[in-house]
């Protein structure tokens, strides 16, 4: 099985990416899904706070793969030639990953904090940022449990400054690329 392993920041463009594949049929396992799944089922609304304190408390708990294994139960039942994990935020969920497969292949996407701030004031989410100090504190957390690494360590990097239009045609024929 390959695995496609999208990256970057919040805002950045994750989403758009798994969207052409799943335009291709190709499923897509969202890692945020997780924890905003784990985060409701402890009673709590998905918040930007109520999700931090659920990610920092798992990896705490299980190690910094543990997201990453808890997605190995949805991969491990997938009977395809193609995977694409959406939203993996450290070399160690990458490594866990990498230990089911040889053929793995991480593709970033960037956009500048202003961009990105942008989009996730746009997006109707409960985690989204409520201002720019909360916004930079995301950042900062997002990097250091080491979505820095994962994102230097890309395969393939598409910056996401462009038009919607423009962003989707080049994940589309990234997609088309690596399948």
């Amino acid at each position: 099985m390959k695995l496609i392993i999208i990256t970057g920041m919040p805002g950045a463009g994750k989403s758009e990416i798994a969207d052409s594949a799943l335009d291709l049929d190709i499923p897509v396992i969202v890692m945020g899904d997780i924890i905003r799944e784990l985060t409701r089922t402890k009673g709590l609304e998905p918040t930007h706070e109520n999700t931090r304190t659920t990610m920092l408390q798992l990896r705490e708990e299980s190690g910094p793969g543990a997201v990453a294994k808890i997605c190995l139960n949805s991969l491990l039942n997938l009977n395809y030639d193609v995977v694409v994990i959406e939203g993996c935020r450290s070399l160690d969920e990458v490594e866990v990953f990498r230990s089911h497969t040889d053929d793995l292949v991480i593709v970033g996407v960037h956009a500048s904090p202003t961009t990105r701030f942008k989009r996730l004031q746009d997006r109707d989410r409960s985690d989204a940022p409520v201002d720019w100090p909360s916004f930079r504190e995301r950042d900062l957390r997002e990097i250091s449990v080491g979505l820095g690494g994962v994102i230097a360590m890309s395969d393939i990097m598409i910056l996401n400054e462009t038009s919607l239009e423009e962003f989707r045609s080049k994940c589309k024929s990234t997609m088309r690329e690596l399948i």
